[in-house]
């Protein structure tokens, strides 16, 4: 079956819903306090639109007393959707934001690495622009991959598959599909995603459509030894980094959740910034800016 193809290569969805002032050329240090403790982390004036927005809120109190209202171990903790604000446990969340969405600002240098300050957003079926929520965010704990495992990264997943199903409509290329389900029917799940990653040239001659994207050698670095979620690269906008607090993260990430992977019992933020310059920053938290 063609569905088949297509069970191994699913990734998380962060769901939600962003606007913008001139507060881009300012350094910022962030801090989130929590019960657990607090996290400090920098805004890149290379997403102007989303550090203005962050700050913008931030000085409103919009994020105080609010949720980190998702949290998944081993890839990140979410919050800023205002309706977690005093609601009760069975609540769905994950839907609220201001009112407005912020343009994607996707820059290759900043990616999903452990500690990563990205944007959570509406699926691509609600949102094929990939506009970021105007005040969700998550921070990435990740995990650490091995080079191997990063080899499916070089690859717009996305595309890729939906330029696989355009072609199994084509009988013409039935072998492929056979040989494929034969592949995954072995249980030798490396043989076939290694096929599957095989067609990438075949599907971008079809589609006219760019599938691989590359990995460079500080992503490769930096997913295998400090971690990271690759899957969410060219997805949804890194706008910042935390730059001390990640045992604070490992700690929320942690935490007993319902099925909806909502904690058990609430963790408010309370969210300041403090205009600091760069070089006060980075002597103090010993972070280098990335150039």
């Amino acid at each position: 079956m063609i569905r088949n193809i297509f069970l191994m290569l699913g990734f998380f969805l962060l769901t939600t819903a962003c606007g913008q002032q001139d507060d881009g050329k300012r350094d910022y240090l962030v801090t989130i306090k929590t019960s657990y403790g607090d996290i400090y982390a920098v805004l890149f004036d290379e997403t102007p639109k989303h550090k203005a927005n962050f700050i913008k809120l931030t000085k409103e109190k919009f994020f105080d007393d609010l949720l980190f209202h998702r949290v998944i171990s081993g890839f990140m903790i979410q919050g800023g959707d205002p309706d977690s604000k005093n609601t009760p446990i069975d609540k769905e969340l994950g839907n609220g934001g201001p009112g407005y969405t912020i343009p994607a600002e996707f820059n290759p240098k900043f990616f999903h690495k452990r500690g990563a300050l990205a944007a959570a957003r509406l699926g691509d079926d609600k949102n094929p622009n990939k506009e970021s929520s105007g005040s969700q965010f998550y921070i990435v704990q990740g995990t650490v991959w091995s080079q191997e495992n990063l080899e499916q990264f070089r690859y717009n997943q996305n595309k890729l598959m939906s330029g696989l199903r355009a072609m199994f409509s084509n009988p013409v290329n039935k072998p492929l599909l056979d040989s494929l389900n034969q592949l995954y029917a072995s249980g030798d799940m490396k043989k076939y995603m290694a096929k599957i990653f095989s067609t990438a040239p075949r599907v971008e001659k079809f589609t006219g459509e760019k599938i691989m994207v590359g990995l460079t050698k500080e992503k490769i670095d930096s997913y295998t030894t400090v971690g990271g979620s690759p899957h969410l690269d060219g997805e949804y906008t890194v706008f910042g980094e935390v730059i001390q607090g990640m045992d604070i993260v490992d700690k929320i990430a942690s935490v007993q959740k319902n099925p909806k992977d909502r904690p058990l019992e609430d963790i408010k933020m309370t969210v300041t910034v403090e205009e600091m310059s760069r070089k006060k920053i980075s002597k103090k938290f010993e972070y280098t800016f990335p150039k």
